[in-house]
């Protein structure tokens, strides 16, 4: 059996992005100026994360080997089995790298823990560097305390398919109206046009799902460990040949939602990742389900 490969995920600071556009210190430091902020801050915070990364490194035990991917090449990076995934950031990363994984275990790592909820990044760095000393005496066979959150699978007709840990969105890719057939699991059906569709899952009740609950008065949410998926249609717009009775509901575990396409384009994309999306034309059906691979977040 291979050694444990611990896979550190991160982004660019917005400092680094800064130096990126502006090319020189100054430079970015007048950007910033104009807009009534400072260098100051975005240094600090800068550094807040490299001292976590360092943090992080510094723990990874002797025998394991590792491995650095930024978020934006999440897509392209190759995972194995054996990986253990430190991601460090804000709670929303570790959606981002969810969506790539396969039962390996996340330690959510928080730089910032007075910016950040800490929803999903649970660990302060010492934390998760105390984690992994102890899970490397362990041996080859690294057993982590995790907890199963839910995530959300839509798959189109032609086999393609991409998942999320918050939510999956259809719709038009400027976010124009979308025009589809829903039909729900009880057979019900209905077209619509729409701001899009939807579909949450308890993790991601916290966030753009709840914004929508609370906007129809308040609907009960699934926990992030549920087995079920809540779902929303967003401005849908009654008219001669669209309606607007069948727009939101919940999804129990074997049951999907079905989309199918009645214009040109719709986008698929998970998590607000909108470069890493699918793209379905007309006639297409897309099913909306509960994921079959969980997210394994390692515990407090």
């Amino acid at each position: 059996m291979a050694n444990p490969r611990l896979v550190i995920v991160h982004r660019r600071t917005e400092l680094q992005e800064l130096l990126d556009r502006h090319a020189t210190r100054g430079q970015a430091e007048f950007f910033l100026r104009t807009r009534g902020r400072t260098l100051q801050e975005v240094q600090e915070r800068h550094d807040r994360l490299t001292a976590a990364l360092a943090t992080v490194r510094a723990a990874v035990p002797g025998e394991w080997r590792h491995a650095e991917v930024e978020r934006a090449d999440l897509s392209r990076f190759l995972l194995t089995p054996e990986d253990i995934i430190a991601v460090v950031g804000q709670d929303g990363l570790v959606a981002n790298a969810a969506k790539y994984l396969n039962g390996q275990p996340v330690i959510g790592v928080d730089p910032e823990p007075a910016a950040n909820p800490g929803v999903l990044v649970r660990h302060t760095p010492d934390a998760a560097a105390k984690l992994l000393r102890e899970a490397g005496l362990a041996g080859p066979v690294v057993r982590l305390r995790c907890r199963e959150l839910a995530t959300v699978t839509a798959r189109l007709d032609d086999g393609q398919e991409l998942s999320g840990l918050n939510e999956v969105f259809i719709g038009h890719a400027s976010h124009q109206s979308a025009r589809y057939q829903l039909t729900t699991p009880d057979g019900r059906a209905e077209r619509h046009s729409s701001s899009g569709l939807i579909v949450s899952t308890g993790t991601g009740a916290t966030g753009w799902c709840a914004s929508i609950a609370l906007e129809r008065g308040g609907r009960a949410l699934p926990a992030p460990t549920d087995p079920r998926l809540a779902w929303f249609v967003r401005e849908a717009w009654p008219s001669p040949i669209t309606g607007a009775s069948l727009t939101e509901g919940m999804l129990a575990a074997g049951e999907a939602l079905r989309v199918t396409v009645a214009s040109d384009q719709l986008v698929v994309f998970g998590d607000g990742m909108e470069y890493d999306r699918l793209t379905a034309s007309w006639g297409q059906e897309i099913l909306v389900q509960l994921g079959e691979r969980p997210l394994r977040l390692v515990d407090l």
